[in-house]
């Protein structure tokens, strides 16, 4: 005899329910009380299917993460969101706290992972997109083989990964150029014009509207960014003596990673209406952005080579001496300490950011994502202001910059005061 688990669009064997049943409450923490199942798996009566449809509904309250595999045995797949709204918010606090640590990291190695890099803010950029394909695609080999991706989810339309990918590819290399140049503060400072661009573009392309708080708090951003930037040095602005050119690619990045990230919740929501109620993985986005990113940095790696100056004949040897470097092995290294482990750093935390940021964008929205973000923005800033290995001298910064992080900090508060929508 086979029944249908709710919700799970598969055929299950009385054997598979009552493993599904002893094992849906097994390693999760806070434990739920035990549910007692008043039947034999070899003589189910009738009301078993209201039985697995409980169980499936309580796994989905104790389990909010992007991780949990659903309960569904034989290919179903799937994963639901937390049903409540208290767990819903738990979801989003957990995942937000997991955000802005790994955001605070991810700034200060990056960086930290060009010091060695300087000279090939190119190549890293490449080994970071490539890291992505194969980590992400493995990953979702994994969870297609086990039943968590289904076949459903692999065939939603690929166009907006194209944008995305195309999106990223411009976000990573606009980034990587100006970090090299930048001092270590500067960077995070610069990327916030990010929360700006994405209020604009979720007003626009989603149908968003936005309280006088919300407004407010984007221009306290922008407002806090220039205080801080134009005159966040000791003796003159911080980015004197720096080429106009820099500071303007690091907008530019976070223009295009706004972009990026308002395609990807779109995607969701798309999702949600074609799997009808269950959750898209997230490794599906990350791993489809993340190929299709790689094939625009092959389709523009001539273009990309002239504008720093590399004749296409010349690119395997620099390909080479960026290895060299990367890997700090043989005669020509000078300059490249800290390599490969600050760079190896750099990758893998920037990996953990796309996870943890797509689960919270999962669960919340792209603004409460951005702001979780953005909230690592003080904290990466002193700690790039301070004598940090491989970079001895710091950054000496005067009132005006102490003075625009507080009111960058301000519109972040200020963004997220609640306040009625105006009609």
């Amino acid at each position: 005899m086979r029944f249908f688990i709710a919700g799970a669009g598969a055929k299950s064997s009385p054997r598979c329910l009552a493993s599904a049943a002893t094992n849906t409450f097994r390693n999760v923490s806070p434990s739920p009380p035990p549910l007692h199942l008043p039947f034999h798996p070899s003589k189910p009566p009738a009301n078993n299917l209201r039985l697995l449809s409980t169980l499936h509904e309580r796994k989905a309250t104790y389990v909010p993460s992007a991780f949990s595999k659903g309960l569904e045995c034989g290919g179903g797949g799937g994963e639901t969101l937390p049903s409540s709204s208290s767990e819903r918010k738990l979801a989003v606090v957990a995942w937000s706290v997991v955000t802005l640590v790994v955001a605070m990291a991810n700034r200060v190695l990056q960086k930290l992972a060009l010091v060695p890099m300087k000279d090939y803010p190119f190549i890293l950029a490449q080994l970071n997109i490539f890291a992505y394909v194969l980590v992400f695609f493995s990953v979702l080999l994994v969870r297609y083989r086990v039943g968590i991706t289904t076949n459903e989810m692999l065939v939603i339309p690929k166009l907006p990964f194209v944008a995305i990918g195309s999106l990223e590819f411009l976000s990573s290399v606009c980034g990587m150029y100006a970090g090299a140049m930048l001092p270590g503060p500067a960077i995070p400072l610069l990327f916030q014009t990010f929360l700006v661009w994405q209020l604009l573009f979720s007003n626009l392309f989603l149908g968003k509207r936005y309280n006088f708080n919300q407004i407010i708090g984007c221009f306290l951003v922008a407002g806090g960014v220039v205080v801080a930037v134009s005159r966040g040095g000791t003796n003159s602005g911080m980015l004197s003596g720096i080429s106009p050119l820099w500071p303007g690619l690091m907008i530019a990045s976070s223009f295009f990673q706004a972009a990026a990230s308002i395609f990807k919740e779109s995607v969701f929501i798309d999702a949600a209406k074609r799997l009808k109620g269950k959750s898209l993985d997230i490794f599906v986005i990350n791993s489809f952005s993340s190929g299709f990113q790689a094939l625009f940095t092959i389709a523009f790696l001539p273009i990309l080579s002239s504008m720093k100056g590399i004749p296409l004949s010349q690119l395997p040897s620099y390909f080479t001496s960026g290895a060299a470097c990367f890997f700090n092995i043989g005669t020509n290294t000078i300059g490249c300490e800290g390599a490969p482990l600050l760079p190896l750093l750099y990758i893998a935390s920037n990996i953990f950011f796309s996870i943890s940021i797509l689960n919270l964008l999962k669960v919340s929205n792209a603004i409460v994502a951005s702001l979780a973000s953005r909230a690592a923005v003080p904290f990466a800033i002193y700690i790039l202001s301070q004598p940090l290995p491989y970079l001895p001298k710091g950054v000496s910064l005067s009132p005006f910059f102490h003075m625009g992080s507080a009111v960058l900090v301000m519109g972040l508060i200020m963004y997220n005061l609640p306040k009625p929508k105006f009609s």
